[in-house]
């Protein structure tokens, strides 16, 4: 077994872990990050999901490195892609004109990007990047985690990685289970927590739905219809509690008001009175932004409701339950595909686009399925604090009020409450939120001292995780995490002697604005403002 010292082990490479390792570098400190899969980035490259942001996201409440991360991406396609002078000019270069954010990209342009970042750190020895070492141990000492051990997925070679601070940004909080961290898993109940959207009592197998993503072009008069998943017979008759019809249709459900609705495919085939095709939703690359005749179609990413998995929940069961729950998304995303392929209903009244394609060179996969699944939802931290839809919900605070202002600010993010269908049986929950700030306490453990959560996994609740989830705020969380790190390791300080201390957390928040140019508090005209698609 080979071993490994270092200050800071950030584990899960994900954007919170990348934000995390970049933050603790820049403030002189020596990282190791890993990640399960070939691919840094997490859900905007591995899980091939399109960043989800909020209106303000071309500001300065945009976390830095979040900032520059996109600016990185547009300058990508300026030097390598035929863009059309005009859309090489514009500075909110939006490559795939996708409906869900304001710069669309496919992933792995992501990846390249996130490697350009990464590159001085690699090349001066301050951060170690181990792709493709997934943790099975974690090795414990009182309420400290000194070291945690990593099984290589190709040659099966373990590390063990001993280091002074341990930041959890695995896409399932997986440290939190082997380093017996207190935790929860799924609903919360509105019993324990007040929450107006709470079920009633607590069910820790009631979790938000994953999604097992691909990406697709459409070549017309082409025959690309794949093999007949064995579930397509099971997901084309499978109609869930909250759902209209079948899973494979085109009539879902709107989830703010959870009226019925039924999907136009393409742009061409859309009624007066829709907003968008879904081939439109997550597209990636729209081949009007490029040179005549340099792309034969668009890129789409399918992360489409009929994907949504919610039979089964991915925590709180056995490791084959677990892996049974993951092979039946992928079915239904390959059964999916295959239906649009041959059975979805045309305008035309014909049966099917043949010419859908997978393009498996998107995913950096061979199946053409994303890396890995798209997870909404995992265990979080027993935190300090807890973030509840009482500090962020507009119905659950007084008319006007705004989010709640918390004195441990570190960060900004924004995004509707947000939860899919979730294994227990429950239609979306999607309702207006307030532009909120991260709290320093929702970071620390109750308990374990030097392991900060850098992803999904922190103090919030399953109501609130669904604003706190999205692709910026995950940044935001891994900056503040990695200058959390930084700090205590300057001042020997635990985290939650910084939280207690009134003048610790004065500089820490100091280190936050000044040194890294991380807004802290949003300007009081929109922190009023209900967040809005």
């Amino acid at each position: 077994m080979t071993e490994i010292r270092t200050e800071v082990l950030v584990v899960g490479g994900g954007l919170g872990g990348v934000a995390a390792a970049l933050t603790a570098a820049r403030l002189g400190r020596r990282v190791v990050l890993t990640e399960a899969t070939d691919w840094l980035g997490g859900q905007l490259t591995s899980q091939a999901v399109p960043p989800d942001e909020h209106p303000w996201i071309e500001g300065p409440a945009a976390p830095p490195g979040y900032t520059e991360l996109r600016r990185r991406v547009r300058d990508y396609y300026r030097r390598n892609y035929p863009l059309r002078p005009d859309a090489a000019q514009d500075p909110l270069l939006d490559p795939g004109l996708g409906v869900v954010s304001r710069m669309c990209h496919e992933p792995r342009v992501a990846v390249a990007a996130i490697e350009e970042m990464l590159a001085p750190w690699r090349a001066s020895g301050a951060i170690t990047v181990l792709t493709g070492y997934e943790p099975v141990a974690a090795h414990t000492d009182g309420d400290r985690v000194e070291a945690v051990t990593l099984t290589g997925r190709r040659d099966g070679r373990e590390i063990t990685v001993h280091a002074q601070y341990i930041a959890d940004a695995t896409e399932l909080g997986d440290l939190l289970e082997m380093a017996h961290v207190e935790h929860v898993i799924g609903a919360e109940g509105r019993d324990e927590t007040g929450e107006p959207h709470a079920p009633e009592t607590a069910d820790p197998l009631d979790q938000q739905a994953v999604s097992w993503c691909f990406a697709l072009e459409h070549r017309p008069g082409e025959d690309h219809v794949t093999d007949r998943p064995a579930s397509y017979d099971h997901w084309r008759t499978a109609a869930a509690p909250f759902w209209p019809g079948p899973q494979l249709s085109f009539t879902d459900v709107v989830p703010i008001t959870l009226q019925h609705r039924t999907w136009a495919l393409m742009d061409a085939d859309r009624k007066a009175d829709d907003h968008f095709a879904l081939w439109q939703f997550r597209r990636v690359l729209a081949r009007e932004q490029f040179a005549d005749g340099a792309f034969a179609s668009d890129l789409t990413v399918v992360n489409w409701p009929q994907i949504d998995y919610w039979e089964a929940p991915l925590l709180g069961v056995d490791a084959e339950r677990r892996q049974k729950a993951l092979e039946a998304a992928r079915g239904l995303s390959l059964s999916f595909l295959h239906w649009l392929q041959t059975g979805a209903p045309r305008p035309d009244g014909g049966t099917g686009w043949p010419g859908l394609r997978l393009r498996p060179d998107v995913t950096g996969t061979p199946d053409g399925l994303a890396m890995a699944p798209y997870i909404r939802e995992s265990r979080r931290i027993k935190a300090e604090f807890t973030v509840l839809e009482q500090h962020v919900g507009v119905v659950a605070r007084p008319p006007g009020a705004g989010g709640a202002v918390f004195h441990d600010s570190v960060g900004l993010g924004s995004y509707r409450i947000d939860l899919h269908p979730s294994t227990a049986g429950r239609s979306y929950v999607d309702i207006e939120s307030y532009p909120f700030q991260i709290p320093l306490g929702a970071l620390i453990p109750v308990r374990v001292d030097n392991l900060l959560p850098a992803n999904k996994n922190i103090g919030t609740t399953h109501i609130t995780n669904g604003c706190y989830r999205l692709h910026p705020v995950e940044w935001a969380i891994g900056e503040a995490v990695g200058a959390l790190a930084g700090f205590c390791l300057d001042r020997a300080l635990p985290p939650r002697k910084v939280r207690a201390d009134q003048a610790q957390l004065a500089d820490y928040q100091r280190l936050l604005s000044h040194t890294l140019g991380i807004q802290l508090a949003w300007p009081e005209e929109i922190r009023s403002r209900p967040h809005h698609y």
